[in-house]
């Protein structure tokens, strides 16, 4: 996971290393994701999260993209 300021630096570091971009989230998105990620990690009965949980994660979020859904 990398961090910039804005799209603009993303694209100019992609331009420099000649590399594609797999997704693009906001701080927002990605503080959400998080919540929805990390939310039960310290639940005593937590067992963690089948391939198929973690997908429903991703369609409640909106994430579509195949970048989501590749094993």
């Amino acid at each position: 996971m990398l961090f910039f300021r804005g799209e603009n630096e993303l694209r100019e570091w992609q331009r420099a290393r000649n590399v594609t971009t797999g997704e693009i989230l906001s701080l927002e998105q990605l503080w959400e994701l998080s919540q929805h990620w990390y939310g039960n990690r310290l639940d005593k009965n937590y067992h963690g999260r089948s391939l198929e949980e973690a997908q429903e994660i991703f369609r409640e979020m909106g994430f579509t993209a195949p970048f989501w859904y590749v094993i």
